[in-house]
């Protein structure tokens, strides 16, 4: 989505200059290339806040299209009150979604190292349908703007060997990678598909064995509570979500490291009559 470039490009002559803690466009160009070499590397130096990892990303994600193809949506990371103080930061952040982030489909392989520190996660993505999502503020609001809601486990890099932070985890455009979509279900724009959103159960296993489970409440309290705290987020740096879009809302349970010759599998229990869930296996 080039509109969604430009944006991050506009962002960056606004922001960039200004924030002498930045890492130069060196420093990620060589972040890049190790990313796509999956070669981890040690943290980022010398940023002060959040607003340098974000100025940081903004180098980044262009680098990263020509290889993960162009923008498709974001996703939203630390949307739970632990994985906030594991990375010391008081709210969720966000980082852009590629095409290679939702093109592998459940039961499908990948290798295990798909990434410098590749890492597995039960998540759950959207897609957006009106431009009205970014005034939406109650959940009807938010089903009335999406059209499908899609078992998603994600496959994310976390890239750093070590020192990871909030403005690193920025840094790395918050991990995006790899993802593997389920079948979509339709949104009902109804009080009673809201409820069961926020009362389902999520479970990741692996090989049948269960590895974390989490109710929908997980993320920021119910998973639409999400859309207009990403609404607001973008705004304040000029953006907008668009027709279209994918949103990744966020991890119901801390990353796993992805193992060879696994097979990880994402149910979700309560959101429809019947479980649905989603799978990948690792070679």
């Amino acid at each position: 989505m080039r509109t969604l470039l430009l944006a991050a490009a506009a962002s960056l002559a606004t922001f960039g200059p200004a924030l002498a803690a930045c890492p130069s466009a060196e420093t990620m160009q060589a972040l890049s290339r190790s990313i796509l070499a999956n070669t981890p590397v040690p943290a980022l130096t010398g940023m002060t806040g959040l607003a340098d990892g974000q100025c940081a990303q903004d180098i980044l994600v262009p680098l990263m299209v020509p290889h993960l193809g162009q923008p498709v949506g974001y996703k939203v990371g630390l949307t739970n009150a632990a994985a906030q103080q594991r990375f010391g930061v008081p709210q969720p952040v966000v980082g852009t979604i590629y095409q290679q982030t939702i093109a592998l489909r459940s039961g499908g392989e990948v290798p295990a190292r798909f990434g410098a520190v590749p890492n597995i996660e039960a998540d759950l993505l959207v897609r957006v349908s009106s431009d009205a999502i970014n005034q939406a503020r109650t959940h009807l609001d938010v089903l009335r703007a999406i059209d499908l809601v899609i078992p998603f486990i994600e496959m994310p890099d976390l890239v750093l060997s070590g020192g990871m932070d909030g403005p690193n985890l920025l840094a790395i455009n918050v991990g995006a990678r790899l993802g593997v979509v389920g079948e979509a279900i339709p949104v009902q724009a109804t009080e009673d598909f809201a409820a069961r959103l926020g009362t389902m159960t999520v479970t990741l296993a692996s090989d049948q064995r269960e590895l974390a489970r989490a109710p929908g409440t997980a993320l920021l309290g119910h998973p639409l509570n999400v859309i207009p705290w990403l609404a607001e987020d973008l705004a304040r740096r000029g953006l907008r979500m668009q027709v279209g879009q994918y949103i990744s809302l966020g991890g119901f349970s801390p990353a796993v490291a992805a193992e060879a010759g696994r097979s990880y599998t994402v149910r979700y229990d309560g959101l429809l009559a019947q479980p649905v869930d989603v799978s990948i296996r690792t070679r």
